[in-house]
């Protein structure tokens, strides 16, 4: 059984959300949330509050045990792309992008 997660339109790069999305795949739920409450950074919070949150989908959904899941995909895609305009040299315009992202998180039961 698998429980899973998803926070849309982030408003944060995915370069900036990638490497914390590797910290945890793969590791067991509490050693995951660990993890991330103890590394720096606002993408942290982000990749935890998902973590959090699917964690609640498979205990109240699926009434799986918190202590037998373990994460098993993390993804942090890209959204779509704000973009805006600023003020150049000479008269031109330089385009600021600004990146969102697609977070995701599937937690499953260990086998035993």
């Amino acid at each position: 059984m698998e429980a899973k997660a998803v926070a849309k339109y982030v408003r944060m790069s995915p370069s900036k959300l990638k490497p914390i999305a590797d910290l945890v795949r793969g590791k067991d739920l509490n050693e995951a949330l660990n993890i991330l409450k103890f590394t720096p950074g606002k993408g942290s919070e982000i990749v935890e509050k998902v973590v959090m949150s699917a964690a609640a989908n498979a205990e109240n959904n699926f009434d799986l045990n918190p202590e037998d899941l373990y994460v098993a995909e993390v993804y942090a895609n890209q959204g779509p792309t704000m973009k805006r305009w600023r003020a150049g040299a000479r008269g031109r315009a330089s385009m600021i992008l600004k990146r969102s992202s697609h977070v995701g998180v599937t937690l499953k039961e260990k086998e035993d």
